[in-house]
């Protein structure tokens, strides 16, 4: 993984990861919109589904350290855009013992759930990737182009490899990806520990903590603006279920004070990576050697699969099953809580838990 050294020199990468130059990911996630609007969204939407958003409430992880989750987050998805191949699959490897932890029963259905099963695992997916692109479709330069944006969902198929979920499930059109969400959409619920998620996520003042009290008038702007321009990107199924509902005027006023506001940042690299330690300081060093054009040390491109295959790691569907299956007999035979070591062996990977 790339780290930034006290003098300010940014070691490069090992490899161009898994998209490279060229790329329409590396195009679309390097723009400023990504890892702040576009992320925000992804996360607020996640919500929606049962299972998700009972492990999260379960832990009260966001609400107990939400700094730290949020940025381990980021940190795990800028990863797999712009990390070398290496580090990466490590990443997605150990994801899985994280997301063994994440097992139990939706208080609503009464339905167990698991972190690990395929269809949330695509929820995120699909969600997180549409996300990034909704936000640089409204607040950035606009909608790629028809073979671009082809060739993204082609690439958000190659990440499908880095989870449990298949990459044959994944969209590849914005008719498909209607499709999906209209297949999924029965299944989302809005339930009170989702609105509470929701709104938190979009609270720009859990995440980046008090700034300097000359600081704090122009935060709390930011903040009103950050809410409404995730919001303004929401359906409004979306909305309702989630009770993020908002005046059309805001909808409106957004887009043009955040689409000049982008516009500005995107064209000053080093200021975007300032305003990215706000929100992730961890994320930084994977983010700077894209965004500053620091060559990796080898300009290899590979897949998931032919980096597990490399490094040693299986694909995360068949990844650590006899140690789930040990989560599995401690919740849900012996009624226990899960072992807390994945999460732990994670902060070497993805940062501090607290």
């Amino acid at each position: 993984m790339a780290t930034t050294k006290r003098s300010g020199a940014i070691t490069p990468a090992d490899d161009h990861g898994f998209f490279g130059p060229g790329s329409v990911t590396w195009k679309v996630w390097s723009y400023p919109t990504s890892l702040t609007i576009g992320f925000s969204r992804a996360v607020v939407v996640e919500e929606l589904d049962p299972a998700l958003v009972a492990s999260v409430d379960r832990t009260q992880d966001i609400y107990r350290r939400p700094q730290t989750r949020y940025d381990r987050t980021i940190h795990y998805f800028a990863l797999v855009a712009f990390g070398g191949s290496r580090a990466a699959a490590h990443a997605a490897d150990v994801l899985v013992k994280v997301h063994s932890k994440a097992i139990g029963t939706e208080p609503y259905s009464g339905a167990r759930y698991d972190a690990n099963d395929p269809d949330s695992q695509l929820w995120i997916l699909v969600t997180g990737w549409h996300s990034v692109l909704k936000a640089y479709e409204m607040y950035g330069p606009g909608r790629l182009s028809e073979a671009e944006e082809a060739q993204y969902w082609e690439e958000c198929a190659r990440a499908a490899e880095l989870q449990t979920c298949s990459p044959d499930d994944v969209p590849r059109s914005r008719a498909e990806l209607h499709a999906y969400y209209e297949r999924m959409r029965p299944v989302m619920s809005g339930s009170p520990i989702a609105q509470r998620a929701m709104k938190h996520l979009m609270d720009l003042d859990q995440l980046v903590g008090d700034l300097p009290p000359v600081l704090r008038p122009a935060q709390w702007v930011v903040g009103r603006f950050f809410r409404a321009g995730v919001i303004a990107t929401l359906p409004h199924w979306m909305r309702e279920m989630g009770d993020v509902t908002q005046p059309p005027a805001l909808d409106l006023l957004a887009r043009p004070v955040l689409r000049s506001t982008f516009a500005v940042l995107a064209t000053n690299k080093r200021l975007q990576l300032r305003l990215l330690a706000l929100l992730s300081p961890s994320t930084v060093p994977v983010a700077a050697p894209v965004l500053l054009g620091v060559p990796p040390v080898s300009p290899e491109v590979l897949t998931p699969t032919q980096a597990q295959a490399r490094y040693g790691y299986d694909r995360p569907a068949e990844a650590h099953l006899a140690w789930r299956a040990k989560q599995h007999e401690k919740v849900f035979g012996r009624g226990e809580a899960p072992s807390d070591a994945g999460l732990v062996e994670s902060e070497a990977v993805l940062g501090r838990l607290a």
